[in-house]
């Protein structure tokens, strides 16, 4: 039998992950009308390489939780979650409406079909990481 390793992933190859997904939700934001000016690093949470759920304040002092990664950008106002875990979960819960309403409308556009498809795959994919308590700590 073959060992196989992990590859080790340097602080530096994180950092620049993180940075990308910084770039990309506040790129997706600035497209929203959101300009952002500071983001907080102690609410925020990521899984490489997987996804990043980032708390972020903007300009007019409104405050945002945004989704970026492996999956299409999303952002939703910080009040409609408590934390991190609250925000991906909702995220979750709003692809699969939003999927559910797409396949049920009687939609025959291939390219919307292929995007609530999507959707309703990275929405369980990251139900299955919200309900991971070893991710959040003591969030």
């Amino acid at each position: 039998m073959t060992e196989q390793t992990t590859p080790q992933i340097t602080e530096q190859q994180r950092q620049q992950w993180l940075n990308e997904q910084f770039k990309k939700a506040t790129k997706y934001l600035a497209e929203n009308g959101v300009v952002v000016s500071t983001v907080d690093d102690a609410a925020s949470r990521y899984l490489y390489p997987l996804w990043a759920v980032l708390k972020v304040k903007a300009m007019d002092g409104a405050a945002f939780w945004v989704l970026s990664g492996d999956l299409p950008v999303d952002f939703i106002s910080a009040g409609n979650a408590a934390n991190g875990r609250d925000a991906l979960r909702h995220f979750v819960m709003s692809w699969q409406l939003k999927a559910e309403n797409i396949q049920r409308s009687g939609i025959t556009d291939q390219t919307q079909l292929q995007f609530a498809a999507i959707m309703q795959n990275r929405a369980e994919q990251l139900y299955k990481f919200v309900e991971k308590d070893e991710i959040w700590g003591s969030v």
